[in-house]
């Protein structure tokens, strides 16, 4: 099963080796990991995407809340959580694809941000459910590059990861 598990750590170089490490030392896969200074300087978040039963995952939070530098950990699954994840997507734009590709755009939500002679590039914003169904949706031939952030999430109401 996927998970998203979020964790506060201090803002320090080696921090982040040092959570990748223990996935690669253990065969745990990272599909996403994103991470960015809080509104506390000397702390990150850090979002990690993985899969794997819920034993693997207890043992993951396990190990993570034994590394010096993580503060606190939780799994977002286990509650409610908003998710997201932004994508740029190139794609072709010459004479013919231009008007379906901004119709595309406007389907899914998405943002045509950047405009070229022959290309467009769209940002879309929204669940991995989402961006999958643009690119399934838009024809493969057109798309140029993709570029994905991975999911960041969130704790719906009162839920919060603070020290």
């Amino acid at each position: 099963m996927r998970h998203i598990i979020s964790l506060l750590m201090e803002n320090e170089a080696g921090a982040l080796s040092r959570v990748s490490g223990l996935f690669s030392a253990r065969g745990y896969n990272i599909e996403s990991l994103s991470v960015a200074p809080t509104e506390d300087p000397s702390l990150s978040r850090m979002t990690i995407v993985t899969s794997g039963s819920d034993d693997v995952i207890e043992q993951i939070i396990k190990q993570l809340n034994k590394l010096i530098e993580v503060i606190k950990v939780i799994d977002l699954n286990d509650g409610e959580h908003i998710e997201r994840e932004m994508m740029l997507v190139k794609v072709k734009a010459g004479e013919a694809e231009r008007e379906e590709a901004k119709r595309m755009a406007d389907i899914f939500r998405g943002r045509i941000i950047d405009v070229s002679d022959q290309s467009y590039t769209i940002e879309l914003t929204g669940t991995v459910a989402k961006l999958d169904a643009f690119l399934a949706a838009i024809d493969r031939n057109w798309i140029l590059e993709t570029v994905r952030t991975g999911a960041s999430g969130i704790g719906r109401g009162a839920r919060m990861l603070r020290i």
